[in-house]
């Protein structure tokens, strides 16, 4: 049985009224997410022995998603992950970015797409409940160039949470979306995710700075800690990178839909894949989780999550080498993701 359900989930600082949607197929897993940046609150999902858990972090309540989150389950753009300096050129005249992380540019800067209402319409489709999301981002919003309309539609089909990213412009400029879940396969982030065992489909990264900037090259994984071409547990080498927040440059670079990368958790049973039409995937440890409280009683610390934002490369606008985030207009941008369990 396929259901849609909508439910009050709190008020901005704004008044805006903020509404959780639910999809649910019958399949024992079902997902809810806000019209406020697009964000997953919740995705359960049975475990081996049948009972359903929440696999992502997140909150119960609106407040702590507007003051305290750090992108749970949300939405990024216009270009999520990190921009050199807030800077860039093109077509010949250069654009100035917020810097809101140290140096650079994060995630589309201080009101990015994870801190708007956006316009929800509820649909049943064939394959499953969807919830489409829209949204018009004016010229110079952020400094970017040209007004963008923006549709982000959730489907849940059978045991499958699939995003759909579309978006057509009157400028030229850059976009890179995607969506920031932070999973934890065992509790939903009560304890660590170190021992869960991650395999991508990545034989090659992009090497950074320290300010976790990509330095242009594409470097092999092979014999660096950051090997994952076969499983192995997120902790084995994780204190040697002082924590994964690396872009990995997937196998498949031709815009289908392809495996990007399989978590498995063996306590409970749980096992997610990864699909994308993206050439990249960023791996995010929970580096910077600290003590931010969740619903029945836990506390999300460093390394409690597990984030696989699929993705164009980090600062691909200042890289002519990495595949283009520029879009132009007459051209559609379009991605999907899927979260298989």
């Amino acid at each position: 049985m396929h259901t849609i359900t909508q439910a009050p989930f709190g008020k901005t600082a704004a008044e805006q009224t903020v509404t959780a949607y639910t999809l649910a197929n019958g399949s024992g897993v079902s997902a809810t997410i806000l019209n406020y940046g697009g964000v997953i609150t919740q995705i359960n999902v049975p475990d081996k022995a049948g009972n359903i858990a929440n696999v992502t972090l997140g909150f119960d309540n609106f407040a702590q998603y507007e003051k305290e989150s750090p992108y749970f389950g949300a939405i990024c753009g216009r270009v999520a992950n990190r921009i050199a300096k807030g800077k860039f050129t093109l077509d010949g005249k250069t654009y100035s970015l917020a810097t809101n992380n140290g140096p650079n540019h994060l995630h589309g800067g201080n009101v990015g797409y994870n801190k708007k209402i956006w316009a929800a319409s509820m649909l049943e489709t064939s394959e499953g409940p969807s919830l489409k999301l829209a949204l018009t981002d004016p010229d110079g919003n952020e400094g970017y160039p040209g007004t963008v309309q923006v549709a982000v539609t959730y489907t849940l089909v059978h045991a499958t949470l699939r995003i759909v990213y579309t978006a057509t412009t009157d400028k030229p400029t850059p976009i890179n979306l995607t969506n920031h879940a932070y999973f934890n396969l065992k509790d939903g982030g009560k304890s660590d995710i170190l021992s869960h065992v991650l395999q991508l489909c990545a034989d090659n990264y992009t090497p950074v700075d320290a300010t976790l900037i990509p330095i242009g090259q594409i470097a092999s994984v092979k014999n660096t800690p950051i090997d994952f071409t076969s499983p192995k547990p997120i902790g084995r080498d994780i204190q040697a990178m002082g924590g994964y927040d690396h872009n990995l440059v997937l196998r498949s670079q031709d815009g289908t839909l392809a495996q990007a990368a399989i978590v498995t958790e063996t306590t409970s049973g749980r096992r997610m894949e990864v699909w994308t039409t993206n050439p990249g995937v960023q791996l995010y440890t929970g580096n910077f989780l600290s003590g931010l409280k969740g619903p029945n009683g836990a506390t999300y610390n460093q390394h409690h999550a597990v984030c696989l934002e699929t993705q164009h490369f980090p600062n691909s606008i200042n890289h002519p080498n990495f595949p283009s985030t520029i879009l132009r207009p007459g051209e559609t941008y379009h991605q999907v993701t899927e979260f298989r369990f």
